[in-house]
């Protein structure tokens, strides 16, 4: 196959950030996808309808292309039913972070001690909105991810009706988890479909492939990499592309995030093409999540053909993963 086109892709799990961050970064993500599931760690997170409204208006505002949809976020707090109501036509989803398990997450939850959250748990289960985790303890960083699946269990075993994103997951335990209760999805990223913990430290450190969750074992790759290559009905693609500029990648205190967004598609297209799957690609890259998420996408059809693409060494001040290096697929054009 020479070509490929893709319907309406759509990226799951991004960060455009915001300021002149989000002016070089947002324009790259509506170039290629038709919308994407905006995360809300901004600093102040973004927290009432006022700063949902405001947040997309700029990220509208910073786009090159109008046929593009900012799936809109609330960063979770004990919301009451009243305000869920008030807001609910404005957002595809609530997404729930473990205090200061990730980039800017220091308002985030401290216990998931379910009686707390009940309410707001129960009233999002009712109106049909959806519950987007970042799911790792405060544990050795290796099993972070895993120790978090009775979180998971005790979610979904308590809020049967309410749909559950298990956001860019790594490891084998939560790709079984997928099987285990209807209302558990997942996202899964391109960068951890392609390396592993020794690919970010087993050698020369590199800061660029530095995130959180962290990459994990070969044997977490290839779980992950099995239910994306088969569609699984219940993953769907999120880049997590998370830029941070250069000067803060390479320091001390290294800011986690791969910065994928401009070569999503081409990656994902050497990944399934290497496998014989590129016929289950529409559905990782959009049918599936439009599905889980009952969104119809915006009309657009990215074309791409197998011929080298060089990444940019920069995108402003941003080092894209695979910067410098060759690429089997490029986009030929957007429709």
């Amino acid at each position: 196959m020479e070509t490929i086109t893709l319907t309406m892709p759509l990226d799951m799990h991004v960060h455009l950030r915001d300021g002149d961050m989000l002016n070089i970064v947002a324009p790259l993500t509506s170039y290629s996808f038709s919308g994407a599931l905006v995360m809300p760690n901004l600093v102040p997170p973004v927290t009432t309808l006022e700063a949902v409204k405001a947040y997309r208006h700029r990220i509208k505002l910073a786009m090159e292309s109008d046929d593009f949809e900012p799936y809109m976020t609330l960063f979770y707090q004990n919301y009451s039913r009243e305000f869920l109501e008030s807001v609910q036509d404005h957002i595809t989803a609530i997404k729930i972070y473990p205090s200061g398990a990730t980039t800017n997450s220091e308002g985030g939850v401290v216990s998931f001690d379910i009686e707390p959250m009940r309410a707001t748990l129960e009233a999002m289960s009712e109106l049909g909105i959806c519950l987007c985790v970042h799911g790792e303890t405060n544990g050795f960083v290796m099993d972070r991810e895993a120790e978090f699946m009775s979180v998971y269990e005790k979610l979904a075993i308590n809020f049967p009706k309410l749909k559950i994103v298990m956001e860019h997951i790594t490891t084998r335990a939560a790709v079984e988890m997928l099987d285990r209760y209807d209302n558990l999805y997942a996202t899964i990223t391109v960068h951890h479909l392609m390396i592993t913990l020794d690919d970010v430290a087993g050698g020369m450190l590199r800061p660029h492939l530095f995130c959180k969750p962290i990459a994990k074992r070969p044997e977490d790759r290839a779980a992950l990499l099995k239910v994306a290559l088969e569609a699984h009905p219940k993953v769907m693609f999120g880049s997590d592309s998370a830029p941070h500029p250069k000067s803060a990648k390479e320091s001390c205190g290294c800011g986690a995030g791969v910065f994928t967004a401009p070569i999503a598609l081409q990656l994902l297209c050497e990944i399934f093409e290497a496998h014989n799957k590129l016929d289950n690609l529409q559905a990782f890259i959009s049918d599936n999540a439009q599905r889980i998420y009952g969104i119809c996408a915006e009309y657009k059809e990215v074309v791409l053909a197998k011929h080298d693409f060089v990444v940019p060494e920069m995108y402003g001040e941003v080092v894209p993963m695979r910067a410098g290096e060759t690429l089997r697929w490029s986009i030929e054009r957007v429709d």
